[in-house]
C-alpha cells in the first residue's frame, strides 16, 4: 500500500452546527449512498446501461461544500462523469436524477444525459462533463458571469458562487492550469474542488504527478489553496464555508484538495482490481458517514431513533 498523507487534523469541539444542520448533512450523504446502490443493483440486473461512475466513499466532499456552504439552487456547480449525487446536492430531485440514468423524457435533461452529461438549468447545475477537466472552464464562466453582472451591470444580487469538482487526474491537464491562472487574475467567485480520491481510473495519483500535493500549486497564481480531510464532513464544511465567504467578498477562488476514496471501482464495469486490499480496508474503516453519526450522538444533536428514520 501506498503511504498515505497526513492530513491536518481538525478539532470537531470547535464545529458551530444546528441539530437540523448536522441532520441536513446526514441525510445528504444517506441519500447519495442509497441513490449510487440502487443504481449498482439496477445495473447487474441488466436494467441499466452504458458508463456508470458511482460516488460511495465521497459523499463528504459532495454535502460539506454544497449543503455546508453554499445556497443550492442560487449558487451554480460544476461536476464530472462521476455527477449523481452532485445533482441531488444541488436539489434535483432524485426521481429526475434516476430517470435520466434510465434515459426517460421525465429525466432532468430530458434523457439526453444519461449518467455522465446531467445538466438542470432550474437547479443551476452546470453538468456533468465525460471528458477529464473539461468542465474546469465551463465554471469560470458561471463565475464570470455572477463577477461581470455585478461590477458591470450593477446587479447587486449577484453574489453567486461557484463550486467545480473534478478529480485528482484532472489537475494534470492543461485547462486547470489556464483556468486557475485567468480566476485568479480576475477574482472571480469559484471554489476550485479536486475530490482526490487516489486513483485516475487506474493510474496511482502518485505515479502521475511531479507534486502529490495538489493545493500548493494554487501558490503559482497567489491563489489560497487548503487540503482538508475529505471524509470528514465537518473539516469539508469548514474549509468550504471560508472559501465561500472569500469568494462573495470579492477576494477570489480557492483551491480544495479534498483526500478521500471512491469505496467502489472506476465505474461499475471496472472489476477494481488494481487497488490493494489493504490500502481498500484502510479507507473503508473512515467511512464518512458512520463518522458523522458517530459526532451527532456524542454531541446529542440526534438519537439512534432519528438516524434509522433518516
Amino acid at each position: 500500500m501506498i503511504q498515505e498523507r497526513v492530513l491536518p487534523t481538525f478539532n470537531n469541539a470547535t464545529v458551530q452546527i444546528t441539530k437540523e444542520e448536522g441532520l441536513g448533512l446526514y441525510e445528504d450523504m444517506t441519500l447519495g449512498r442509497l441513490f449510487e446502490d440502487k443504481c449498482a443493483e439496477m445495473y447487474y440486473r441488466g436494467k441499466m446501461f452504458g458508463f456508470v461512475h458511482l460516488y460511495n466513499g465521497q459523499e463528504a466532499v459532495c454535502s460539506g461544500i454544497i449543503k455546508g456552504a453554499m445556497r443550492p439552487g442560487e449558487d451554480f456547480v460544476s461536476s464530472t462523469y462521476r455527477d449523481h449525487v452532485h445533482a441531488l446536492s444541488a436539489g434535483v430531485p432524485a426521481r429526475e436524477v434516476m430517470a435520466e440514468l434510465f434515459g426517460k423524457a421525465t429525466g432532468c435533461s430530458k434523457g439526453r444525459g444519461g449518467s455522465m452529461h446531467m445538466f438542470s438549468a432550474q437547479h443551476r447545475l452546470l453538468g456533468g462533463y465525460a471528458f477529464v477537466a473539461e468542465g474546469i472552464p465551463v465554471a469560470a464562466g458561471a463565475a464570470f458571469q455572477s463577477k461581470y453582472r455585478r461590477e458591470v451591470l450593477g446587479d447587486k444580487n449577484a453574489d453567486q458562487v461557484t463550486a467545480c469538482f473534478f478529480g485528482d487526474g484532472a489537475a494534470n491537464n492543461g485547462q486547470f492550469f489556464e483556468t486557475l491562472n485567468m480566476a485568479a487574475l480576475w477574482k472571480l467567485p469559484i471554489l476550485f474542488v479536486v475530490e482526490n480520491n487516489k486513483w485516475a481510473i487506474g493510474m496511482a495519483h502518485e505515479r502521475a504527478t511531479s507534486q502529490p500535493e495538489i493545493y500548493k500549486k494554487a501558490s503559482v497564481f497567489n491563489m489560497v489553496g487548503v487540503e482538508v480531510d475529505g471524509m470528514d464532513v465537518l473539516a469539508v464544511r469548514q474549509v468550504a464555508q471560508e472559501a465561500v465567504a472569500r469568494a462573495r467578498a470579492g477576494e477570489g477562488p480557492t483551491l480544495i484538495e479534498a483526500m478521500t476514496y471512491r469505496f467502489r471501482g472506476h465505474s461499475l464495469a471496472d472489476p477494481d482490481e488494481l487497488r490493494s486490499k489493504e490500502e481498500k480496508e484502510f479507507w473503508f474503516a473512515r467511512d464518512p458517514i458512520k463518522k458523522l453519526a458517530g459526532y451527532l450522538l456524542e454531541q446529542n444533536l440526534a438519537t439512534e431513533a432519528e438516524l434509522k428514520d433518516i
